[in-house]
């Protein structure tokens, strides 16, 4: 028998390219979904990057006092310890009451040609102007 028969074994034609066009799609998936997590993952370093030189920043007018720091007038620079390297600036603004500032910090960077910025905002106490008054009132001898 040289004819075909009703048992006959094996895939046909069809069948092949089916199965390879839904392998090659499955693969090109999972390409892209592989490459959007390592994209993602290195944008996150990025921030997590960005935030650490906020608190270094926060972290020196912590130790050397806002009403220094302000002096200073050290309220932008560029962090150099990361790749790429991080532009911050601070800015603050006094709020009227006795001793606080409302600090702003806000750290860019550029992702090839893209940019990218972290912008963080919080309190910190000054000097206390009460505190100095009274201060210079008892150092002064009573007669």
């Amino acid at each position: 028998m040289t004819g075909m028969t009703a048992k006959q074994r094996g895939f046909n034609l069809v069948e092949t390219l089916a199965a390879s066009m839904i392998l090659s799609a499955t693969v090109l998936t999972l390409g892209a979904i592989s490459t959007n997590a390592l994209t993602s993952t290195r944008l996150h370093r990025h921030y997590e990057l960005a935030a650490s030189v906020i608190d270094l920043q926060l972290t020196l007018m912590d130790q050397v006092g806002i009403d220094e720091f302000i002096e200073a007038g050290q309220m932008e620079g560029v962090n150099d310890q990361f790749e790429p390297g991080y532009q911050w600036v601070v800015t603050t603004e006094y709020t009227g009451t006795d001793n606080l500032y409302a600090v702003k910090i806000t750290v860019t960077w550029l992702e090839g040609k893209r940019p990218y910025s972290v912008t963080a905002q919080t309190m910190l106490n000054g000097a206390s102007l009460a505190s100095e008054s009274e201060t210079t009132t008892e150092e002064s001898p009573a007669r």
